[in-house]
């Protein structure tokens, strides 16, 4: 289920390249802020697929340009991934034959169901609006 992402007080925001570059150097920025932050590495390991997963989707079905924000609460991390388009993401049932089509599946899963997708404005350029997609994890 889609919902809305929770606030927290303390925030980091990248903007990101508009090609296929962006994945890398999302997995790289969330990889080094949460291994910064203390994460377990298992906790780090699965945030860097997810990145990767909503980075992919942006820049397959969103438009630029894009933006890699993290939220640091006390209690948990929300991750948000911003782009340009439209269209709300939307879960598939799984083809096993397609290439593609699992990231919202994998970002359910590894999140225990804390993800999302909502208008948001973009961090790094507050008169832009866009879309966010997001998964939260436990901070402990």
């Amino acid at each position: 289920m889609l919902r809305s992402a929770p606030q927290s007080r303390i925030q980091y925001a990248w903007p990101l390249p508009g090609d296929a570059l962006a994945v890398r150097h999302a997995r790289t920025t969330i990889r080094d802020l949460l291994t910064g932050l203390g994460l377990p590495a298992g906790l780090v390991d699965d945030a860097v697929l997810m990145t990767s997963e909503l980075v992919t989707n942006a820049l397959l079905y969103g438009d630029a340009p894009y933006e890699l924000a993290v939220n640091a609460g006390r209690k948990e991390i929300v991750c948000v991934v911003v782009d340009s388009g439209r269209p709300l993401p939307a879960q598939r049932p799984p083809d096993l034959d397609a290439e593609r089509g699992r990231g919202l599946h994998i970002v359910a899963v590894l999140s225990d169901g804390f993800y999302g997708c909502h208008p948001q404005r973009y961090v790094t350029s507050p008169d832009r609006t866009g879309k966010a997609t997001w998964f939260a994890l436990p901070r402990g």
